[in-house]
């Protein structure tokens, strides 16, 4: 059988006796202490002031008047407030609506623009046909402006006869082809006549069939009356 020996028991000594009952006596007085501690609250509670009555300005407690008096001055601020807040409203709402007139008028004068009078269109020029009706016509259309007489019939009955309307017939046999100046066109006016009564704004060219009419029938409305008072050579 083995041999085993058992350890001794440990002895505590007179000294850790004393310390562990040091120890704890200063823990029970430390929980005595929590616990008998008032708490923050009711600290605070015991040691809050009574509370504050109101007093006049001379110390002494408000009388019934002096609430009475107070009352009146809080409602007069409060109407003076209310008064000055309701004017400011009003201030500003007249100012918003004057900035909304403003600014419709200004649409108004952009959206509105006045326009300067469109020009009438001017008339296409009339045309006409390049043959003798269309000699005739537009020197009668030249004739009217100019206020000189005469008549599609009197001007077509002595073209007819003098050149059969040809415009660049040239007479080479009478006295003014022997003098020198012999007669041409359409109605057969010599250059000379033609340059005395010559129509402004025909081209001046005595075989131009406009040019050659218009000279024509201002020479005899001077001489004549018209070219329509007119039945043989003249």
């Amino acid at each position: 059988m083995p041999n085993f020996t058992l350890p001794r028991p440990a002895r505590i000594t007179r000294t850790q006796k004393v310390s562990a009952a040091v120890v704890t006596a200063a823990s029970c007085a430390a929980a005595l202490a929590f616990t008998a501690a008032p708490s923050n609250a009711e600290t605070t509670a015991a040691h809050a002031p009574a509370a504050v009555k109101p007093v006049s300005a001379n110390g002494l407690p408000l009388t019934a008047k002096d609430r009475a008096d107070d009352g009146k001055k809080d409602q007069q601020v409060a109407s003076s407030v209310a008064a000055r807040l309701k004017v400011t409203a009003v201030e500003k709402q007249g100012h918003v609506a004057k900035q909304a007139a403003n600014r419709s008028v200004e649409r108004k004068a952009i959206a509105t623009p006045k326009l300067a009078p469109k020009a009438a269109p001017k008339a296409a020029p009339k045309q006409y046909a390049n043959n003798l009706d269309g000699w005739i016509r537009e020197s009668l259309d030249i004739m009217k402006a100019k206020g000189i007489p005469g008549s599609y019939n009197g001007l077509h009955r002595n073209i007819m006869r003098e050149s059969s309307g040809n415009p660049n017939a040239v007479n080479d046999w009478d006295i003014n082809a022997i003098n020198g100046v012999p007669s041409k066109g359409l109605l057969q006016v010599i250059q000379p006549t033609f340059d005395t009564y010559h129509v402004s704004g025909t081209p001046k060219k005595l075989t131009d069939p406009i040019a050659n009419i218009t000279a024509a029938a201002n020479y005899a409305a001077h001489r004549y009356g018209s070219i329509d008072n007119v039945n043989s050579a003249y």
